[in-house]
């Protein structure tokens, strides 16, 4: 007798229910974690709010929508990073949907409730997604672009150029690697007949002319800015180096598809018994340029991102992995073909369900179990509010100002940052990346100057004895971590530059 689970019918029946169920549930999943778990911003996050705050039109780090975002959203709450959680979830929540309106247009409405349950079980849409910033920001909009690219190609819909320039302008003023998605867009319609015929109409023109009214700002300022220029080309000897460094990159992307792969194999036939039995997600057969859209756009951004962060030795995927993985469940679903056998569905659900649960229970047991294995440190267990309102309380008592400005180590640096005063960020060693304030300024409007002290003496760095001579020293500051355990108590060393009035 076939037994079909309500999970199986429900997809079959409602699969717009079970794709907003289970996306919800994995935000509310990823927004309450970190509120409770989290006492400092994780990754990157503090830099991306102190270069928000100047509301620069372009930085080091690259285009500035995602940073203005993030003071936005930081704001809102109170300069509370909820807001800053909550608006990550919301663009998990937008890449998701978007992803299954894309898929059900190429494979039905429950075949694509599939394809968003395999995309989900990918490493970079868990505990990575919390990081908002540019990689974050760029997934919503590269799936929406996806969809209303199929929209134009595929389907002949000319209603959707206009959100497609919406969506490829704002993509340029989130990443970097939006040249390259785009070209990479075009390069398939023009490689495709109906891509082609696509392109000869006025459409495209009106597009390109909102792109660049949209994309203005951030083109001016890399002009002005002679940020134009391409990063050097690897030596010869360094050819091999850098050979491995992109096969290590593609492991990693490989290694974020574990939960896919391993629900495919699980799902195999080659071991089942009864697997007649199965329960079967039919589909109408996909549109065979469909079929090329799917495998374009899931393995091209991959090839073409790890390419260019092996080349250039860059740290990470260049787009992100979120980016650059997210057709993958997709194309998986093309691949199996229009009859979808759901063999050992009691174990399916399980390891779908640890799969995306367990990065939750390893941030978990990272901060609350690693600090008792030595003496690593666990970054979001440091407490950032309590290290903000010291300092910024300190200096306002000692001076009778705000604190207009901080600077020293990155990381505690970044986290005074955020205080309520929201005082600007030097990077000392690299002043050139925070071009609205340097050392001679800091000098004059005075602030307050950070470092992990090494002794109770709280002696600054050579280095820095050099950019800010005549340092005076405080008595560190020492702050407990969220978890103690074997780890000794964070001491800050920290000096304040009055400011020249004074």
């Amino acid at each position: 007798m076939r037994f079909t689970s309500l999970v199986v019918e429900l997809i079959r029946a409602r699969p717009r229910l079970v794709v907003l169920l289970v996306v919800l549930l994995q935000a509310a999943l990823w927004l309450i974690l970190p509120v409770l778990l989290y006492r400092s911003p994780p990754g990157e996050l503090a830099t991306v709010l102190a270069f928000g705050r100047e509301y620069q039109v372009g930085t080091y780090f690259g285009p500035p929508l995602a940073f203005w975002l993030a003071d936005i959203a930081f704001r809102a709450v109170g300069n509370y990073m909820f807001g800053v959680y909550l608006l990550a979830q919301l663009c998990a929540i937008a890449t998701f949907w978007a992803f299954y309106q894309l898929a059900r247009a190429i494979v039905g409405g429950q075949q694509a409730v599939l394809a968003v349950l395999l995309s989900m079980t990918v490493v970079a849409f868990s505990s990575p997604g919390v990081e908002f910033g540019p990689l974050v920001l760029a997934r919503p909009l590269w799936a929406l672009l996806l969809l209303h690219s199929w929209q134009i190609i595929g389907q002949n819909r000319r209603s959707a150029w206009f959100a497609w320039s919406i969506e490829a302008g704002l993509l340029l003023l989130t990443t970097s690697a939006a040249i390259g998605l785009l070209l990479l867009v075009a390069g398939f319609a023009v490689a495709t007949v109906r891509g082609r015929r696509t392109l000869m109409s006025l459409d495209p023109l009106y597009a390109l002319l909102v792109i660049v009214v949209l994309a203005l700002p951030w083109l001016i300022w890399i002009v002005r800015a002679d940020v134009l220029t391409m990063p050097p080309w690897p030596a010869i000897d360094d050819l091999s180096a850098r050979a491995l460094h992109w096969g290590g990159l593609l492991g990693g992307l490989v290694l974020a598809m574990s939960g896919i792969v391993l629900l495919v194999v699980l799902n195999s036939g080659w071991f089942a018994r009864n697997a007649e039995e199965a329960p079967i997600i039919y589909r109408p057969p996909v549109d065979p340029l469909a079929r090329q859209f799917v495998y374009c756009f899931a393995i091209g951004p991959a090839l073409l991102g790890s390419l260019v962060a092996g080349l250039f030795n860059l740290e990470r995927v260049s787009g992100g992995a979120g980016v650059v993985l997210l057709m993958s469940g997709l194309a998986v679903i093309v691949a199996t073909g229009d009859l979808v056998y759901l063999r050992r569905q009691r174990l399916l659900r399980s390891v779908w369900a640890v799969a995306v649960a367990a990065p939750a229970f390893v941030a978990i047991a990272a901060t609350l179990f690693l600090p008792w294995t030595g003496s690593n440190e666990v970054q979001t267990s440091l407490p950032a509010k309590a290290i903000a309102h010291f300092f910024g309380d300190s200096f306002e008592r000692r001076t009778n100002q705000k604190l207009r400005a901080v600077t020293g180590d990155p990381q505690l640096a970044s986290f005074i940052a955020m205080d309520a005063g929201r005082p600007h960020l030097l990077l000392d060693t690299t002043p050139e990346r925070t071009p609205w304030l340097s050392v001679a300024k800091f000098n004059e409007t005075g602030g307050v100057v950070v470092w992990r002290a090494s002794d109770t003496l709280g002696t600054p760095p050579p280095e820095l004895l050099q950019r800010f001579p005549g340092l005076v020293p405080e008595v560190p500051r020492v702050f407990e971590w969220l978890v103690n355990g074997r780890q000794p108590l964070l001491r800050v060393g920290w000096a304040i530059v009055r400011p020249k009035a004074q």
